[in-house]
């Protein structure tokens, strides 16, 4: 049987029940691809249904306040996904009357649009024969066909693409699409796959010639820059906090966080305190300083480290602009900073 066919058959005997499978309205569509970029279905899933139960249509995400639908993205990671899908909501309900565009050039123009989720939209909303292509794809093209050219060289991209397009089956593209993401999430897996019970395993030449667990190829690496953050939660004479937004390009932006007191490196306690107490941002008299966390907590992005201490910073005075717990429990917030809200401070 050829590749295709054997893919889209095992496609519908094994695809998971998720709800974006059950419909082809390109809203869904498109919300459920841009929460899934660099994350697990399991985690994707209910910020899925979250956001779909809090705008059941474009025209209810473009009219929600830009903090309300950070609030529901908070802890799903890359925030810049949501300030671009909430500007695209914006720009798809109010110029072009809440319609998606139907092709996959179109869909490109959309902010936060790239190749892979315009090509998932046209297909599966639209069933244009365009073919999808993420580290599902590479993994099991590289891994059945032996091609072992860099994925992250600048010329892999359209060389599977091109590979992923010769095996497409033109009136077949929304389950050929879904079924190789789907093979490569569930059998033909990064590490360990259960090559023994594959379909593909007479045909596979990585699996033929023992390169699985080489294929595909991928060499450079991502640099990581760590990055050493004291955050400060006063506690004034009414046991409230101050809260302020990232307004910076960069990480979080446009989330809440405690005033931050960023270091090049890794500062001694004993020297940090001094620098907590000439704090340039605090127009009030500190009148203690303690350590929250003994041991730092380390926190992972994708191209940095973060390594964070918490400290409370107590004064006599009342602090203008302070917020009570209740009203910063409201606040979109990085998730490190929202476990410790839940978990330590009280």
């Amino acid at each position: 049987m050829v590749f295709y066919k054997s893919l889209i058959q095992w496609y519908l005997q094994n695809k998971r029940d998720l709800p974006w499978r059950k419909t082809d309205n390109p809203y869904f569509i498109w919300l459920s691809e841009i929460m899934l970029q660099q994350t697990r279905v399991a985690q994707g899933l209910p910020y899925f249904l979250s956001f779909t139960e809090a705008f059941p249509t474009v025209f209810d995400l473009a009219n929600a306040p830009e903090e309300k639908v950070l609030k529901l993205w908070q802890g799903l990671g890359y925030y810049s996904r949501a300030r671009n899908l909430h500007a695209t909501a914006k720009h798809v309900a109010y110029n072009l009357d809440g319609k998606f565009p139907a092709t996959y050039k179109e869909l490109l123009k959309l902010k936060g649009v790239g190749d892979y989720t315009a090509a998932a939209i046209a297909s599966i909303s639209y069933g244009e024969p365009v073919p999808v292509v993420d580290g599902n794809v590479y993994r099991v093209l590289s891994r059945y066909f032996g091609v072992d050219t860099d994925i992250s060289s600048t010329q892999a991209k359209a060389e599977f693409r091109e590979l992923a397009g010769s095996q497409l089956p033109k009136d077949s593209a929304a389950d050929f699409n879904q079924a190789i993401m789907e093979f490569g999430a569930l059998q033909c897996v990064p590490k360990s796959p259960d090559c023994i019970n594959c379909i593909f395993n007479a045909n596979c030449v990585a699996y033929a010639t023992g390169r699985v667990g080489e294929l595909p190829v991928k060499l450079k690496k991502t640099k990581v820059t760590n990055r050493y953050f004291n955050y400060l939660i006063v506690k004034d004479a009414n046991g409230n906090s101050l809260m302020q937004k990232r307004t910076a390009k960069g990480i979080w932006h446009n989330l809440y966080e405690f005033p931050l007191l960023e270091t090049v490196t890794e500062v001694p306690e004993k020297e940090t305190v001094q620098l907590i107490n000439t704090f340039p941002g605090f127009d009030f008299p500190v009148t203690d300083i303690k350590l929250l966390t003994p041991v730092n907590v380390i926190h992972k992005l994708s191209h940095q480290h973060l390594h964070i201490r918490f400290w409370e910073v107590k004064t006599n005075n009342v602090v203008k602009n302070a917020l009570s717990h209740d009203e910063l429990r409201e606040l979109p917030v990085p998730v490190v900073i929202h476990n410790f809200i839940d978990k330590h401070w009280v």
